[in-house]
């Protein structure tokens, strides 16, 4: 099974670009930085509610515990928000319709104002990702491109491990994609 494609920081303003262009817009792009930015799960970007990003006063909570039944595997895990995506999702929160009071209703909803499914999302993801002209891209780019930027800034492998919510080291490091620039890189270290 080929590995979805890692972005460039210019193939995510390309795609940020097109989401930027759509009727939905700011749905759309927050979907994209959650992958991107947080290294979320399509699974885990639908079942995101308003309770679970944002305090009653309405500040954006910088770690976010995910129940079992919003991941992978059935194990709950803590996802860490850094600055470019709590300036998002502040901003999300100031032009959608979503009160911080409304602690169920769902992050990111469909036209119809309910939340996306998995799959719906694969696909808004899908469409993104072609609209752009990224070939390869898919709903798990996002997630992918976070794991291995953080691993070529030389982020610990527990820590790679502990954000990306996996059990084993060994699948954390199936994401890390390595290239020619970052080989020749690595001698020039000796």
């Amino acid at each position: 099974m080929k590995q979805a494609k890692t972005l460039t920081h210019a193939e995510l303003k390309r795609v940020l670009a097109v989401a930027n262009a759509e009727r939905h817009a700011e749905r759309n792009k927050l979907a994209v930085m959650l992958s991107y930015y947080a290294g979320l799960r399509v699974k885990e970007i639908a079942a995101l509610t308003v309770g679970d990003i944002y305090t009653a006063a309405g500040d954006v909570k910088s770690f976010v515990a995910l129940t079992a039944a919003q991941t992978k595997g059935n194990q709950g895990r803590t996802i860490v928000f850094g600055s470019k995506l709590i300036d998002a999702l502040r901003a999300y929160l100031r032009i959608s319709q979503l009160k911080p009071q409304d602690t169920t209703k769902p992050l990111l909803r469909s036209q119809k104002g309910a939340a996306f499914s998995a799959n719906s999302l694969c696909q808004l993801f899908g469409r993104l990702y072609a609209a752009a002209g990224i070939e390869g891209a898919s709903s798990h780019s996002g997630r992918r491109t976070f794991i291995t930027a953080l691993a070529h800034k030389g982020v610990s492998a527990k820590v790679l491990m502990t954000l990306a919510g996996h059990k084993n080291m060994s699948t954390t490091q199936r994401y890390i994609d390595v290239n020619d620039a970052m080989l020749a890189q690595a001698v020039e270290l000796i």
